[in-house]
């Protein structure tokens, strides 16, 4: 049986990518890097389950080579607020981000993904097993937007493609051509409650990848948090880019968004 390896964050992709391997006949071996993930399901979809700190890198490439793991996955949320909120980094994290020239998001996985081919183990693309989570571009609600918040959604696409550019961030929040929030290290649910605040309601968000996107890391994802937080603030629509976008329970989402009448467009550039 083939063997994989997975550093898990928050969320439901990483039980979405186990559950996918298992069904392709793989043997996964799972490390946990945050609490959430730890508390999720993956504990019972193997028997090769591990609970790791994010900043204990020698730890989590030791396990993985006693384990023989030779191709890693990474899947799931992991904050950059943990870096300055006083996780505690061993060495090799240390000398990592030390070695970088600024720590951006970039920067950061691209040196961690070195540091893990150092040690003889390959990054495999986020979208293995479950490409299917990345729709093609369609309206994918009954909801069509309106001509505004199409010229809208438009609109947000490019201006996320710029900040996504600058290793920035993914999402923007918009209303009626002018920028209302940018998500930075706050992340995409802060940056959606900080717009429709100021947006008074009536906004559209745009989550697209950047255009020097790496698969190995840091796809777009949307989810039912995600949709909840556009309900909180009144948003008027989402707009994600198509097939590079993972949308995670997506009938629930699509459903969910039907009711509370909001659009969801994957757009291409």
């Amino acid at each position: 049986m083939s063997k994989i390896g997975l550093i898990a964050g928050n969320g439901n992709l990483p039980v979405l990518f186990t559950q996918a391997a298992r069904e392709q006949g793989y043997e996964i071996v799972v490390i946990t890097v945050t609490p959430e993930a730890a508390s999720n399901k993956l504990a019972d979809l193997t028997d090769h389950f591990y609970q790791i700190e994010v900043g204990q890198l020698d730890k989590i490439i030791t396990t993985l080579q006693q384990e023989e793991v030779s191709e890693v996955v990474m899947l799931g949320k992991v904050t950059k607020e943990l870096l300055y909120q006083g996780v505690e980094l061993d060495n090799k994290f240390k000398q990592l981000l030390a070695s970088l020239p600024d720590k951006n998001d970039d920067a950061i996985m691209l040196g961690v993904v070195k540091v893990l081919k150092e040690a003889g183990i390959k990054v495999a693309d986020q979208t293995k097993f479950i490409e299917k989570l990345l729709p093609d571009a369609a309206t994918l609600t009954t909801v069509e937007p309106s001509e505004e918040v199409l010229a809208d959604m438009k609109y947000g696409f490019k201006m996320a493609k710029e900040i996504g550019r600058l290793d920035i961030g993914q999402t923007i929040v918009v209303k009626d051509k002018a920028v209302m929030a940018v998500e930075a290290i706050e992340g995409t649910n802060e940056a959606i409650r900080r717009g429709g605040k100021l947006g008074c309601q009536e906004v559209v968000v745009a989550k697209v990848s950047k255009p020097q996107q790496d698969l190995r890391f840091d796809i777009p994802t949307v989810g039912l948090e995600t949709l909840q937080r556009l309900i909180e603030v009144g948003a008027k629509g989402l707009v994600i880019e198509a097939n590079k976008t993972f949308i995670v329970n997506q009938t629930e989402v699509i459903k969910k968004a039907n009711q509370a009448g909001i659009p969801i467009v994957a757009m291409e550039k």
